[in-house]
């Protein structure tokens, strides 16, 4: 059985760590080489860096501060923002990324996701899809880029099916309406997009206790559970949330384990 996966996520801006609500109201919550060493050490099982601000300014990612950031942990590093084409995407694995999660621009064109995988292999190409509730049509989500700003009109579950038959090996998906809120996570989003592909799926926005991370896992059916507020600011450690996830029957793997 899969090990359950506790990711911190470093959303990085000018080459600080931000948070805020539904991508807006931005905080400085650090510098992302040293918060990345940290949770490495508290066991996580990944650390997910995004660069937020490379799509809306039409830039490429940070390369230097990926860098920077690789250099200090053992973990995998899925990196994402900015990256339009292989030649990029292959400049930001060679940073230091051992994943690379592409958004706007794959919604922009999807042949980026086939031509990545097939240079990469799919284990590498991850589809970042930030989904909201769509008001005109219950039990719908709509895809929207550009850092939340921007609504594509796209259904998000059919996307997400498109973006894993032209090739990606993971989904990061992102509830626009929960991100930063801490009122746990949509679940109703997390199954419909499970059940409709069949590559591991991280559950992402809403993160606000143990117990919703467990809710992600067991009920909406994700592979990985994703949190940056909660991390940043101390209200619950990697620790606490594994120990949660294992109580409630879930394999994970913990500090223990490593000893």
């Amino acid at each position: 059985m899969l090990l359950r996966r506790v990711i911190p996520c470093l959303d990085v801006s000018d080459g600080r760590v931000v948070k805020g609500v539904r991508f807006v109201d931005l905080s400085d919550e650090g510098d992302p080489p040293e918060l990345a060493a940290r949770y490495a050490a508290e066991g996580a099982d990944e650390i997910c860096f995004l660069d937020i601000g490379a799509a809306p300014e039409g830039r490429g990612t940070m390369l230097s501060i990926v860098e920077r950031t690789a250099r200090e942990v053992f973990v995998p590093i899925t990196v994402g923002g900015g990256v339009r084409t292989p030649a990029e995407m292959m400049a930001v694995l060679r940073a230091g990324a051992d994943k690379v999660a592409v958004n706007s621009a794959a919604v922009a064109d999807p042949t980026l996701l086939s031509r990545c995988a097939r240079r990469f292999g799919r284990q590498c190409v991850v589809i970042s899809i930030d989904a909201r509730q769509d008001p005109a049509r219950p039990g719908s989500w709509e895809v929207v880029v550009m850092g939340g700003r921007r609504p594509t009109g796209r259904d998000a579950i059919a996307w997400a099916q498109e973006a894993v038959a032209l090739g990606a090996g993971e989904i990061l998906l992102t509830s626009i309406d929960r991100d930063g809120t801490q009122g746990g996570f949509d679940l109703a989003l997390l199954r419909a997009v499970g059940a409709a592909v069949d590559v591991p799926v991280i559950a992402s926005g809403g993160a606000g206790t143990p117990a919703d991370m467990v809710a992600a896992l067991a009920e909406g059916g994700a592979d990985a559970v994703l949190a940056a507020s909660i991390f940043h600011r101390g209200i619950h450690s990697i620790r606490s949330v594994k120990a949660a996830i294992a109580a409630a029957g879930l394999p994970v793997r913990t500090l223990e384990d490593d000893r």
